[in-house]
């Protein structure tokens, strides 16, 4: 893989060519614009329309983890639904023929927009422009958790009974595969999780990353708005509320210890006009009609998940197999985000 690490821009050259014809135009070109904490995710250009390319991370990685099939099945099935999504263009089993990455990778159009990721990119808009931005993405949570699975062709995308406990087993088999040192804190938390769990009540489509800076942002700074929803890497069936743990784990990342706002830095910051959390779960109630139940156990799993996906990223770091910079802080906010988890839970 010569041009960009993990692609071979040659090789998806050829394969646009070959299998999309009405997208090839001129030799591509392209570009990482995120790797090594979760999937690879490649800006294309030079054909038709802009394109980005996905594939695991290299190195070490759980299969289930990072599965490009079920990635690209969920954007696919909610094409035209409320949630807005990128357009899918195809998913290719590349591991026999090492032709483009040598994984499975799927395509999909560029989906217009921007990230907001950092507190200097809330400048190109007003407090009540960026008050009305949240508030509309937590409502397409809710119209999300609202899809009806079936309805989509998602029927059989997960199994909603024991889903909690089935996560709990996944992350702890994740965490079990990227040891390399002590954490007790997060084998605390770990054991914590395990009683007290919530009996789920409701079942739906889970995003399992749901945050700002996985959404595109289009318009002006009076009226920004959603164009899409990325990163579906951990989506399935289960309970919903999984994915209000983890929305709140990330809106109030900054006020964590241990220096996570630096190595996971967020554009949330209510001086700029962001709700608080508690204001947005109450858009989230109305929207979905229901009542929220106590959340601590849902907020102690995200940070669990998080320390555990951290831990993963070190184990690949000492490994030489991220692509990127800032892997090396990666390791030093595991226990800390664990002991936050405890002290929530």
């Amino acid at each position: 893989m010569t041009e960009v690490p993990g692609l071979d821009v040659v090789g998806l050259t050829a394969w646009l060519a070959d299998t999309h014809p009405e997208l090839a135009d001129a030799p591509l070109t392209a570009s990482v614009i995120a790797g090594g904490r979760s999937n690879l995710t490649y800006a294309v250009d030079g054909a038709h329309t802009p394109l980005i390319v996905r594939r695991p991370p290299l190195g070490h990685v759980l299969s289930s983890a990072h599965d490009m099939r079920r990635e690209h099945r969920v954007i696919s099935a909610l094409a035209g639904s409320a949630v807005p999504v990128p357009k899918a263009i195809a998913v290719v089993d590349d591991t026999a023929d090492a032709r483009v990455t040598g994984t499975v990778f799927f395509v999909m159009e560029r989906a217009s927009g921007r990230v907001l990721a950092r507190p200097a990119h809330n400048a190109s808009y007003t407090p009540a422009g960026l008050r009305s931005l949240s508030i509309e993405l937590i409502e397409r949570l809710a119209d999300l958790h609202a899809v009806d699975p079936a309805a989509v062709g998602l029927e059989d995308f997960g199994r909603p009974d024991g889903y909690l406990a089935r996560q709990l087993t996944t992350w702890r088999r994740q965490l079990d595969a990227s040891r390399s040192r002590a954490t007790p804190a997060l084998d605390a938390l770990q054991a914590s999780l395990t009683g007290g769990m919530p009996a789920s009540g409701r079942s739906g489509i889970v995003h399992g990353d749901y945050r700002l800076d996985n959404a595109l942002v289009v318009g002006d700074a009076d009226d920004p708005h959603i164009s899409a929803i990325l990163d579906w890497e951990m989506a399935t069936l289960g309970d919903p509320f999984v994915d209000l743990g983890i929305f709140a784990l990330y809106w109030d990342i900054a006020s964590l210890p241990g220096g996570l706002e630096g190595a996971v830095p967020s554009a949330v910051d209510p001086a700029a006009g962001y709700p608080a959390f508690d204001e947005l779960v109450a858009v989230y109630a109305e929207r979905a009609g229901i009542e929220i139940p106590d959340l601590r156990w849902y907020r102690a799993f995200a940070a669990y998940k998080l320390a555990v996906i951290l831990e993963g990223i070190h184990f690949r770091y000492q490994a030489g197999d991220t692509v990127g910079s800032g892997f090396d802080r990666m390791g030093a906010l595991v226990e800390p985000l664990a002991t936050k988890g405890l002290e929530v839970r």
